[in-house]
């Protein structure tokens, strides 16, 4: 009997459920919302308890709408943002909340409470911070363990558990504490190659010496490779509330953008020709975004996460660039618009969503994808709201827009967001660049998340970084990597290797770049440079005055 597979994605503001078959093909998605709390100071918080329920409910909506029996899944797996999950010795949700909320138990992946804990670990200068391309983010889990020490104690020495989010989906599913390569060596800190482990060095000097009194016990004892089977699969418990069978085959998880990456970067090309991993990157793009780059050694990129030994592809090195606001920055401009209103309002009479109504009218205007960059000539932003994630490693670093009028009709809005794109390309343009600098080189660059259906965006990446950029022929690469685990936990493919030949193929491609855009981004990546550097001047110069 043919069988199907489930991926789950949990992103930043919502829980995705994807049925495919055994060739990839996608049957079915259904998505349900999560609820986030906002605070001032960088403070962003969630529910476990919530996000599982999201997870319960895409999952059998999904189902329903695939209209396939229980017993014909042969595997589950989980994806989820690197937030980090605190539960008590019972399992029950922690505050990690200055609230008291015991339901308020996730530090979400962009929650930047912990800047100066970063600092305090980046100046130990301790080797572990080689692997994480010189400099720790606060949106790793060892600044955020280390504030919870050092501003709710009892939160910390109370907890039993402490999880990535995608390894507390598979311990909700399967009550294993099994943790993935793909979490801890990415996040954590844990050095997978060579036998390297947990570092006991590293974890005394950051002020974390918990971790090793306890035999990292609450941190993960066992870490196994993504897709490895779970336990006996799923509990008694969790197959009711999914409904689906007790003891179905749940793999190990990887983090969301990481398991776009894997059901993007393996697809067969269109002659069904084999793939090479080393020569594409993946561009995962959604609230951030995160570029990623995989060798057969380790490279070395300063200001660029890893290396990381199989934090993706199994026995290949991982490099991950990455961008802290994408979608979250285009939505922040649009926003903050005079003509939001205006705009929203039109695109609800033309039933499309806001970008897809600009993006229409953009290119009814300029004639192309590509010549609609030339709409934002005069208007240039630098998007980096919530800090530079790489090549800088800055967190403080603060967005900066230049040549604003006083304009505020829907064509203007479109300038600003054409800008935003603009600068959120050249962004990454300088990633690609910093990794080519240090001997990781890609021909081609395969996008996944939402804004990846965009033509528009996709053109405006080609053009900037000169790299033909290709989308998977599935919709959901971020929801096809979660359920190649569930297929490599299944038994339906031996290997991630494997899996990504069997069940990814690449779609569409973007058209080659005219000489004259290029000359355009070449001319407009330097006004972007003169922003970032107006904007480190300003901090400079402000720096040392009292503050408000």
């Amino acid at each position: 009997m043919p069988r199907a597979y489930i991926g789950v994605d949990v992103g930043t503001t919502s829980a995705r459920a994807g049925v495919f078959d055994e060739a990839g093909t996608l049957l079915a998605t259904a998505r349900h919302p999560i609820r986030i709390w906002h605070e001032p100071g960088d403070i962003v918080e969630q529910s476990s308890q919530d996000i599982w329920d999201a997870c319960v409910r895409s999952v059998r909506a999904a189902v329903a709408e695939a209209a396939i029996a229980p017993d014909s899944v042969g595997g589950i797996g989980f994806d989820a943002t690197c937030s980090l999950v605190v539960l008590d010795r019972q399992g029950e949700p922690l505050t990690v909340s200055t609230s008291g909320d015991s339901q308020r138990n996730v530090i979400v992946w962009m929650d930047h409470r912990a800047v100066a804990e970063a600092r305090l670990i980046n100046e130990t200068e301790d080797a572990v911070l080689r692997y994480v391309g010189g400099s720790i983010s606060p949106e790793m889990e060892m600044p955020k363990l280390l504030w919870l020490k050092r501003h709710l104690r009892a939160s910390f020495d109370a907890a039993g558990h402490f999880f990535d989010l995608a390894d507390y989906l598979t311990w909700r599913a399967t009550g294993s504490l099994q943790r993935s390569t793909c979490t801890v060596t990415c996040k954590w800190n844990y050095l997978a190659h060579d036998g390297g482990g947990w570092s006991t060095q590293f974890f005394k000097r950051i002020g974390l010496s918990d971790f090793v009194n306890e035999t990292y016990a609450r941190i993960g004892t066992e870490i196994v490779a993504p897709g490895t089977r779970l336990g006996a699969g799923l509990t008694h418990a969790a197959a009711a509330e999914l409904g689906l069978s007790p003891g179905l085959p749940v793999g190990a998880s990887l983090i969301d953008a990481h398991a776009g990456g894997i059901g993007a970067i393996g697809g067969r090309d269109g002659a069904g020709g084999a793939s090479d991993v080393c020569d594409r990157l993946a561009y995962i793009m959604g609230t951030s975004a995160c570029i990623m780059a995989t060798t057969k050694e380790p490279c070395f990129v300063p200001g660029v996460w890893g290396p990381y030994y199989s934090g993706m592809v199994p026995d290949f090195w991982l490099n991950e660039g990455g961008q802290s606001a994408a979608g979250a920055a285009i939505d922040h401009l649009l926003k903050s618009h005079p003509g939001f209103a205006e705009a929203n309002a039109a695109a609800r009479i033309e039933s499309v969503d806001l970008i897809e109504f600009l993006e229409r009218r953009i290119i009814a205007r300029a004639g192309s994808a590509s010549r609609a960059a030339l709409l934002a000539r005069d208007v240039h932003v630098l998007p980096e709201f919530i800090g530079n994630r790489s090549p800088y490693a800055d967190p403080d670093t603060r967005a900066v827009i230049a040549g604003l009028d006083l304009d505020t009709d829907i064509a203007s809005m479109e300038r600003l967001f054409l800008a935003g794109l603009c600068g959120l390309a050249y962004g990454l343009a300088e990633v690609i660049e910093a990794f080519a600098a240090h001997g990781v080189r890609s021909s081609l660059m395969i996008m996944g998340g939402g804004a990846s259906r965009s033509p528009l965006v996709r053109q405006i990446m080609a053009d900037t970084t000169g790299l033909t950029v290709a989308l998977p022929q599935t919709k959901e690469p971020v929801l096809l990597g979660a359920a190649m685990l569930g297929a490599v936990a299944g038994g339906a493919y031996a290997s991630i290797g494997e899996t990504m030949a069997k069940m990814s193929v690449l779609g569409r491609k973007s058209e080659p770049t005219a000489p004259d855009m290029a000359v355009f981004h070449t001319r407009k990546r330097e006004v972007y440079k003169l922003l970032r550097e107006v904007d480190g001047r300003s901090r400079a110069a402000m720096g040392d005055t009292a503050r408000g």
